[in-house]
């Protein structure tokens, strides 16, 4: 099992996680099935299987037998996909690391790429009015991918756009220019200045952008 399915595991109903690990490897599983595996009562399994199939996460399918009724076997939905491995950092900077041995400065030109298409995907969402209603539709948009972003009035008046999560934190911590360009990307969207920092201590992150106009 993966270090996030564990953590997650701890955190929320441990049997729904055996439920999804076990119908994962396989074709579809019944109650029955699920119940033999885990050492539970058939309504108990039961009980788990519908509040995932409420939310979505489970989908019932009927396999037809040649004698008596079609048997009634749960398969996963693709909303948990993302419970399970996906392409991770490891490989991230595996290839970046293949890139720049092929040709000096080749990750952080993939890199600016990456930025660049980034920019003009958020721009349709986040362009036009103030440079404050701009701010808030970035942090709302940087939010829904994942950077746990707000928008905050300084001290002094001004604006900054806060984040606690940086998805990409091991490639900015492997090529520091990255800060960099993401400041670039967070100007050209909000139309003003932009100054990054960061701060980490133990498991407590920030990523801070304060906005001045231009």
């Amino acid at each position: 099992m993966t270090p996030h399915l564990k953590l997650l595991r701890r955190l929320a109903k441990p049997h729904w996680f055996e439920i999804l690990e076990l119908v994962k490897c396989s074709e579809g599983l019944s109650v029955g099935d699920l119940a033999e595996a885990m050492g539970m009562s058939y309504m108990g399994v039961k009980k788990h299987c519908v509040a995932m199939e409420k939310l979505g996460w489970l989908v019932t399918w009927r396999n037809p037998r040649t004698v008596g009724r079609p048997e009634k076997l749960y398969r996963l939905t693709d909303k948990v996909a993302p419970l399970f491995p996906q392409i991770g950092d490891e490989v991230c900077l595996a290839l970046l690391e293949a890139a720049s041995q092929l040709e000096a400065n080749a990750a952080e030109k993939l890199m600016l790429a990456f930025f660049r298409n980034q920019t003009e995907t958020l721009a349709a969402s986040v362009g036009g009015g103030t440079v404050e209603e701009r701010a808030a539709r970035l942090a709302a948009a940087r939010k829904a991918s994942g950077h746990y972003s707000r928008v905050e009035k300084t001290e002094e008046g001004g604006l900054r756009i806060i984040e606690f999560h940086q998805p990409l934190r091991p490639l900015f911590e492997r090529y520091p220019t990255l800060g960099r360009m993401e400041a670039q990307m967070f100007e050209r969207l909000l139309g003003a200045r932009v100054a990054r920092d960061s701060s980490r201590t133990a498991g407590l992150a920030r990523y801070w952008f304060d906005i001045s106009p231009r």
